[in-house]
């Protein structure tokens, strides 16, 4: 243990949604930071994926604090989640079993796992018997082959195994289909590779693994609503949070949803949401998690039952100010407790200041960065919504031109706001986006 009586902190791979957080408790002195980790995606940080050995960097980071902190947290959902993890149980810190985080994050695991647990709330799926890079990936006839073998028929949901930012998830209704989607430029195919292959190299040493993480599932095609359900593990026990509901633009471009927003408190029926829950704590028992924050996705059929899509071992960190705004609930608070090993129940709440809130998703879907705010606009949500946060997510010219591949649309901006009450949330989130970016309401309910 480090010898302060103020916690140090080591944070990996952190990103902007938590960042404003974690400073505010540096600041009021409740944190001594140390921050660790590298841009994934954005140029040229990336490069050093070229050489990146992740369990190279374990033993560097846990020679260097080893002593000198007294937690490792990570919400990095490509590898920091796992590495904290790893570091953590290395230096005999409080933290979740990296076995758990490996079961959350391995997609087929998963599924094994929750078969067993869950059978009624699981998604029947298989992996590819080839990896992303093989040319079979690109072969109709292979593809078609492959799905017959395994029992399975169109339409299906592709994702990678290990997935990274909703990269090349999509649905496809033959094998024609899936193959086009599939058919990336040999740089794409090398980036993916070196995005999953740092968590592959952590994983291996904790957790037999079915196949490789870039190898591609296919899962049951499903029609629905989906959900976002949060909560944290202490001790064994696990605890909820909330439940978000999730929405889509109506069209489907690229053979994929895409989320135009996030709103909370869910409006689904109790008697849904009763089912959410006891499906959603099944599933995180089943995967053995011990210490920590989590978010599973999660589909609502048109019949009301419910099936698990996947579990993170981490917060969804753009919900934070959602479940503050509601509730009062320090969402990073909580997992800064849960890594240092101090109990939840003295984590501060605030005074709710609103009925409800969400969280805009404004997207492109033409090949374009989208606008940039019109002239004096973030002035005046700053003045008139003082407690509305806006990020904004431009891209340009190569790191453009493969978001589209890899996802269909560009994300180029989210808005966190609330409000008294679900109809004024809607009509003052509208008003917002005209002023911003000059666009109608989005397509929320």
């Amino acid at each position: 243990m480090a010898s302060t009586s103020t916690p140090r902190l080591l944070v990996l791979f952190h990103g902007s949604w938590e960042e404003e957080a974690l400073f505010d408790k540096k600041r009021r002195g409740e944190l001594l930071l140390e921050r660790e980790g590298f841009e994934l995606l954005n140029f040229p940080h990336c490069l050093r994926l070229l050489w990146f050995d992740a369990r190279a960097y374990a033993e560097r980071l846990c020679a260097a604090y080893r002593g000198r902190i007294d937690a490792v947290w990570s919400n990095d959902d490509g590898f920091g989640c796992l590495l904290a993890a790893v570091v953590a149980a290395r230096l005999g810190l409080p933290g979740n079993d990296p076995r758990a985080v490996v079961r959350a994050q391995h997609k087929l695991v998963l599924r094994g796992l929750l078969a067993t647990a869950v059978p009624e709330a699981t998604v029947p799926a298989f992996a590819l018997p080839f990896a992303l890079g093989d040319r079979r990936c690109r072969d109709a006839n292979a593809l078609d082959a492959a799905v017959r073998a395994a029992g399975r028929s169109w339409p299906l949901f592709a994702k990678p195994v290990k997935g990274t930012f909703s990269a090349l998830a999509a649905r496809v209704d033959s094998a024609g289909e899936l193959a086009e989607h599939l058919r990336l430029p040999r740089l794409d195919r090398f980036v993916l590779r070196r995005l999953m292959r740092p968590f592959e190299q952590l994983a291996r040493e904790w957790v037999e693994l079915p196949c490789s993480v870039d190898r591609v599932l296919l899962e049951q095609a499903m029609e629905g609503d989906q959900v976002n359900v949060d909560g944290y593990v202490e001790d064994g026990e696990v605890h909820l949070l909330g439940i978000v509901d999730e929405w889509m633009y109506e069209k489907e471009v690229a053979r994929a949803r895409h989320f135009a927003g996030f709103t909370y408190p869910s409006r689904h029926p109790e008697a849904v949401q009763q089912r959410i829950r006891a499906a959603a704590a099944a599933a995180i028992r089943a995967v053995g998690f011990r210490r920590g924050l989590f978010n599973l996705e999660m589909f609502v059929l048109r019949d009301g039952s419910v099936r698990v899509i996947e579990i993170n071992p981490r917060s969804a960190a753009q919900f934070a100010t959602m479940y503050r705004e509601v509730d009062g609930i320090d969402v990073e608070g909580i997992g800064i407790a849960l890594a240092l090993g101090a109990d939840v129940a003295a984590v501060k709440r605030s005074a709710p200041t609103a009925g409800a809130a969400a969280s805009f998703v404004f997207r492109r879907f033409d090949g374009t960065h989208g606008p940039m705010p019109a002239q004096g606009a973030e002035q005046w949500l700053a003045a008139t919504f003082p407690r509305a946060r806006l990020w904004l997510e431009h891209s340009n010219g190569r790191a453009l031109r493969r978001e589209y591949r890899w996802f269909g649309s560009h994300r180029y901006a989210v808005l966190n706001f609330a409000a008294q009450d679900f109809p004024t949330l809607m009509r003052q989130g509208a008003e917002c986006g005209e002023r911003l970016f000059g666009v109608g309401p989005l397509p929320l309910p």
